[in-house]
């Protein structure tokens, strides 16, 4: 059967305000009335007792333990505020504020029993509670609490007073479960989020290029989130934790003892801590027993400063802390009004005795102590005088060159008066509730406050605009701290380093001065903290199978690919011009090669092209020179200078594949060679197939001779080459060469001609070779023609060759690539060229030119001349022999 919350809230009034209460605890206050009353929830100790309650009797409220003096100097800070809003003229006139402010041990149990104060005051009269006890005293209702500190204690603060909309503002709990409006519907804070610390602590573990790193976090609202957040940020920054644990100041010896074996085993040497103060002391008290020295300490915004930590003893190991802090603020006045607390002075704040005896280390009459110390206790603390000067003791509470939290506790409560201030000022029919009315200030409930500060909106005095409307949360500006040694006195002195900050208009930023950090408190090199060696450049980061991405394994780049980095994650490509050089650290570019004319090959060949042009201009001068001559006239004299013509465009053809191909030169080359050679071929064609009817007519009559006239020989040899012409067109038009670079070949561009198709290539010298078969057909069978007409022969010997340079040819091409397929071509070009040449024409010159060439051909062959070897290919020689045999 389950009961309202009605039933229940008497009897947690009643138990909160019940039982044996410590020496300091919750019974514990600063209190002073006023016209509206505000909260306060501090944590004036670190900690409680550990007890175990076997519940053989009334369990008794455990023991406040470790005096906090920031945790008073933030208490003072609410006071201050408070008074100053009372004592000033232009905040809430003719409205005095008053204030109930309890310790919370930093403790969750703690903070409940004060919060139960603040809910039962304010339910009171809606609960009728005077059944239970006697409560006809008028004290005012709680209408907003500051605090609490620690983000687990806010967390179970906000659940209690959200149930009755008390609006509640912290001043240091960062958690970001707390940002959840739904959930924690009246809690509010003046510091930045936790979300924005993860991502700027893994923003510094980039910056100085660590990969290798350990987590650790407070088992509360505080540290789980902030270290989750932290974990999502080192993985989308390629960054690994090697241990990530969880801590509490309430671990056992044995426990701390292990994780600090194990932090001493990792070769991380950056440890990560999302904790307080209190729940990270314990670790550090062991690793500075075991003297660590050699681990850099990332500190979050709640211990980064904590007075339990920056002791001088410790910083042999904690010295060269990076720490974040909050950015300082100005309250002007709080210093001398620090100095002026005093037991005698300070009848609202009960807290200031135990500060004194804390202070001194002694007791004052009256104490709780005075009776300890007449049993034995604390026989060894004097009697206080009262006398004592506050300024002449170096604690943590004056210490007000950076107020932090303390300046957010004194924005809290100035928003809080802020708040009222605009109820007080509110124009009826403007107002925030229904029908645009106003709240009155003398009747003002928590809910009205709540209203009124989700529409809040100002700019404290550092320039950061307050909000706590839905979704809004504080700027993110964090100042980066390094824990040095002070040379006069070898305290701990917080160095500003540098900054953090989140809302900046070109998105988060992070400045730091190298210079001034120094690491483990001495050394100025930044550490090492990665799973593995950083790989040199020319190398990449190979995966090693079983661990994180963090260790790795240096590769070395692979050919054609560099890296000019250090710890390159992968290789680059070199460009297509480029290749990598032998440490493939860099590109060099690619040597260009084609067949050049300045190359010894593309010379020889080139000089070789130029003799078959003036020999065939030679044999072209001999014709015409001695065109009437009967031997001139029987080798068809027209054809003969077609021919010679055709040859020269075939030995000048081959000069366009040399030198760097170009678009035009692609286009020109192949139809210039097919179409010089159709031609060449087809006059041959004709002279032998017209001398082979010729005598086959037996007696040739008029008819033989009108049929086989010159009109129509010229016409046969236009529409054989016409076919070629037409291969070359369509060619051009439907798959036109063009230059091209190969960069298959490792160092070397060549730039080659593609053909745009290999088909219609094929097609060029198919036909070219089908004009050769045809012509060496009718040459073989004019074979038996009288001794006196031996030109078929040499046709015959012509087509031959021809054949055999050609079917070569075919398997050279496809086999070569680069300059050597254009070389393979030329060579080809030349060598069925100079057959042709010459078969058919050195055994037509007249006797006295043909018996001075033969013996200057003789001469040379016998003596082994250059000339013929290097200009003529060795079946051109040959028959230049046979020729020479048979005249």
């Amino acid at each position: 059967m389950r009961f309202p919350l009605r039933f229940y809230l008497p009897y947690l009034v009643l138990l909160g305000f019940s039982g044996v209460i410590s020496i300091y605890g919750p019974h514990q206050r600063a209190q002073k009335t006023g016209d509206i009353l505000l909260g306060g929830l501090f944590p004036i100790h670190f900690g409680v007792t550990s007890k175990d309650q076997d519940l053989a009797a009334r369990p008794e409220s455990t023991e406040c333990v470790r005096y906090n003096f920031r945790g008073f100097r933030w208490l003072q800070s609410m006071i201050f505020a408070i008074e100053e809003i009372n004592n000033s003229s232009a905040f809430l006139p003719n409205i005095t504020l008053g204030y109930r402010i309890f310790d919370t041990c930093n403790t969750v149990s703690k903070a409940l029993e004060a919060s139960l104060s603040f809910v039962a005051q304010n339910k009171i009269d809606s609960l009728n509670l005077d059944e239970f006890c006697n409560c006809t005293g008028n004290i005012p209702s709680t209408i907003a609490v500051v605090g609490a500190s620690g983000s687990a204690v806010s967390t179970a603060v906000a659940d209690l007073l959200g149930l009755f909309y008390i609006p509640q503002i912290s001043y240091a709990s960062s958690s970001r479960l707390l940002s959840n409006k739904n959930q924690y519907k009246s809690f509010m804070r003046t510091i930045p989020t936790d979300e924005y610390q993860a991502i700027a602590m893994a923003a510094i573990i980039d910056h100085f290029q660590w990969n290798w790193v350990i987590a650790i976090a407070s088992d509360d609202e505080y540290g789980r989130p902030g270290i989750e957040k932290f974990e999502n940020e080192m993985f989308h920054r390629d960054i690994c934790i090697d241990l990530n644990v969880l801590i509490s100041q309430y671990i056992d010896e044995a426990e701390i003892r292990r994780l600090a074996d194990r932090i001493e085993n990792s070769t991380a040497k950056v440890i990560a801590v999302f904790a307080s103060g209190p729940d990270i002391e314990p670790l550090v008290k062991e690793m500075v027993r075991r003297n660590v020295t050699d681990r850099i300490w990332l500190a979050s915004e709640a211990w980064a400063s904590s007075s339990l930590v920056a002791k001088p003893e410790y910083l042999d190991v904690m010295g060269g802390t990076i720490g974040f802090a909050l950015r300082a603020g100005h309250i002007p006045g709080f210093k001398e009004f620090l100095q002026q607390v005093h037991p005698k002075k300070s009848s609202h704040n009960e807290f200031v005795r135990e500060f004194w005896e804390e202070t001194f280390n002694c007791y004052l009459e009256d104490s709780p102590r005075n009776e300890d110390s007449e049993n034995g206790s604390t026989s060894f603390r004097p009697l206080c005088t009262g006398e004592e000067d506050i300024a002449s003791v170096e604690t943590p509470y004056l210490d007000y060159t950076h107020l932090r939290i303390s300046y957010n506790v004194y924005v809290a409560v100035y928003a809080i008066a802020q708040a009222l201030q605009d109820i007080l000022t509110c124009t009826p029919g403007k107002g925030l509730f229904a029908n645009g009315s106003c709240a009155d200030i003398r009747k003002v409930e928590a809910w009205q406050v709540l209203k009124q500060l989700r529409h809040l909106n100002f700019i404290n005095s550092i320039g950061e605009r307050v909000r706590f409307d839905n979704g809004s949360e504080l700027s993110a500006n964090y100042t980066i701290i390094n824990w040095h040694r002070s040379p006069e006195d070898g305290s701990v002195v917080f160095k500003e380093v540098g900054y953090y900050s989140m809302h900046n208009k070109n998105g988060a930023k992070l400045s730091i001065d190298k210079t001034q950090i120094l690491w483990n408190g001495r050394l100025t090199e930044v550490p090492f903290s990665n799973c593995s060696e950083e790989c040199e450049p020319g190398t990449r980061k190979g995966i090693i199978d079983g661990e994180p991405t963090c260790c790795f394994e240096c590769t070395e780049c692979s050919d054609g690919e560099y890296s000019d980095h250090k710890d390159a994650s992968v290789c680059s490509k070199c460009p297509n011009n480029s290749w990598s050089n032998g440490n493939h650290t860099s590109c060099f570019l690619k040597e260009i090669e084609f067949l050049s004319w300045t190359e010894p090959f593309g010379i020889a060949l080139a000089l070789l092209a130029v003799l078959g042009v003036l020999l065939t201009a030679f044999v072209l001068g001999v014709f015409v020179q001695f065109r009437d001559t009967p031997i001139v006239k029987a080798s068809n004299r027209e054809l003969s200078f077609v021919l010679l013509f055709s040859l020269i465009c075939c030995f000048s053809s081959s000069l366009i594949f040399i030198g760097e191909p170009q678009d035009w030169t692609c286009r020109v080359r192949q139809p210039a060679f097919g179409i010089s050679f159709v031609l060449c071929i087809s006059c041959i064609l004709v002279k032998t197939n017209r001398v082979l009817l010729v005598f086959e007519a037996k007696i040739p009559t008029s008819v033989h001779r009108k049929w086989w006239g010159l009109n129509l020989q010229f016409l046969l040899v236009f529409l054989f080459t016409f076919v070629q012409v037409m291969i070359c067109v369509v060619w051009l038009y439907n798959a036109p060469p063009g230059s091209y670079k190969n960069y298959d070949i490792d160092e070397i561009i060549f730039i080659t001609c593609n053909e745009g198709s290999m088909m219609a290539l094929g097609f060029l010298i198919g036909y070219t070779c089908l004009l050769a078969a045809v012509c060496f057909f009718f040459a073989f069978k004019s074979r038996k023609l009288p001794e006196n007409f031996t030109e078929a022969k040499f046709i015959t010997f012509s087509m031959l060759i021809f054949f055999i340079v050609w079917i070569s040819f075919i398997p050279a091409y496809f086999s070569t690539y680069g300059k050597f397929v254009s070389a393979v071509e030329v060579i080809a070009i030349l060598a069925s060229s100079f057959s042709l040449l010459a078969c058919i024409f050195f055994n037509k010159i007249d006797n006295r030119f043909h018996i001075k060439t033969k013996l200057f051909i003789s001469y040379m062959i016998l003596n082994n001349s250059s000339f013929v070897t290097c200009l003529l290919d060795r079946l051109a020689c040959a028959t230049i022999l046979v020729l020479i045999s048979k005249y």
